[in-house]
């Protein structure tokens, strides 16, 4: 008999919220499965392959309780790239899903959250399953069927016994199985 380990997500690091009327933590999302997906808004491959994707993928499974949540990770060119730049980005390429300013890090060059999940850089990707376990983590952009392919695996297991249950709404500020867009910014550790 072999055991599988399994890695639980670390929590993100946050400084900044859009398209979500509160502050989002893994924790609170347990019992779901997390697309977690790491962008810059200068970064050419996040811009013409990964957000492109994502916003396939949210069609796709939009009628199911994945939630999809980006972090605009900034390793280089930090003055070109605020909350308001990024505000417009999101605006221009119709994101809709919530999206977290990852956590600059005073020490480091590279943010908080990158540094948790040791991203190589972006674009990247975590799956997460509903008991909280990373599934899958990747640098770069996989092929649309293998991704697609992973999270239907994840959003058939089933919910943790100790997280069923049904109500409306969650501490988070989504109903229904979904978050809520909303404008603006909000912060959260």
């Amino acid at each position: 008999m072999s055991s599988i380990a399994t890695t639980l997500a670390p929590e993100l690091a946050v400084s900044e919220w859009f398209n979500t009327p509160a502050p989002l933590t893994l924790a609170g999302l347990r019992g779901r499965p997390v697309l977690l997906h790491t962008f810059q808004l200068l970064c050419p491959g996040c811009v013409a392959e990964s957000i492109p994707q994502v916003q396939r993928i949210e069609r796709v499974f939009g009628n199911t309780d994945l939630q999809v949540i980006g972090i605009h990770t900034v390793f280089e060119h930090h003055a070109a790239m605020t909350p308001v730049t990024l505000k417009a980005f999101l605006h221009e390429y119709r994101i809709r899903h919530p999206v977290g300013v990852d956590r600059a890090d005073p020490a480091s060059d590279t943010p908080m959250t990158m540094q948790r999940f040791a991203l190589r850089g972006t674009p990247s990707s975590v799956l997460i399953g509903r008991d909280g376990a990373i599934l899958h983590h990747v640098f770069g952009v996989e092929d649309d069927i293998a991704v697609g392919a992973r999270i239907a695996m994840a959003l058939s297991a089933p919910a943790p016994h100790a997280l069923t249950g049904s109500a409306s709404t969650d501490e988070q500020g989504c109903a229904g199985g979904r978050c809520e867009v909303a404008t603006g910014g909000q912060s959260t550790d």
